[in-house]
């Protein structure tokens, strides 16, 4: 894949949060070396406000950002050279498997959606799964460097 844009899903629950952030992160770090996606098993009614809030934070705004259901783009016939879940292991397992060669990865996040205590305290568990989630996309992007996938 030298010298090529390197495509990309990422996959979680409901579009709604882990994934939105990993894409965001993918765009803003990885720039043209990545053509980067998100997609849901199913669609919650809006991106989680938690995420919202803490991506508006350092400079992303994902308050008009769509979501997509993973099962469109499987039904497009969609290609990608990477399918990352980025949901618990239960429902990872629920991913449909895409055509053509692709790599699965798994990098399981907690859920923003799942967070208990007052706004305040879930912002902060949410700022935490935020900085899992660029410092994932950092350490992959490094890899594919080290391994000589992408050119940098």
């Amino acid at each position: 894949m030298p010298g090529k844009t390197v495509k990309v899903l990422f996959l979680c629950g409901h579009n709604s949060a882990r994934s939105q952030m990993a894409e965001a992160f993918l765009k803003e770090i990885g720039r043209e070396a990545f053509e980067v996606e998100s997609a849901g098993l199913e669609l919650a009614d809006q991106i989680n406000p938690l995420v919202v809030e803490v991506m508006k934070e350092i400079g992303i705004d994902l308050s008009g950002k769509s979501m997509q259901r993973v099962f469109d783009l499987f039904q497009q016939g969609r290609l990608y050279d990477y399918v990352i879940a980025v949901c618990d292991a239960a429902k990872a397992g629920k991913c449909p498997i895409f055509p053509g060669v692709c790599k699965r990865l798994h990098w399981p996040f907690e859920d923003p959606a799942a967070l208990e205590g007052t706004w305040e305290e879930k912002l902060e568990k949410t700022r935490l799964i935020r900085d899992e989630i660029r410092q994932q996309i950092e350490k992959w992007i490094e890899e594919l460097v080290k391994e000589g996938t992408l050119n940098r």
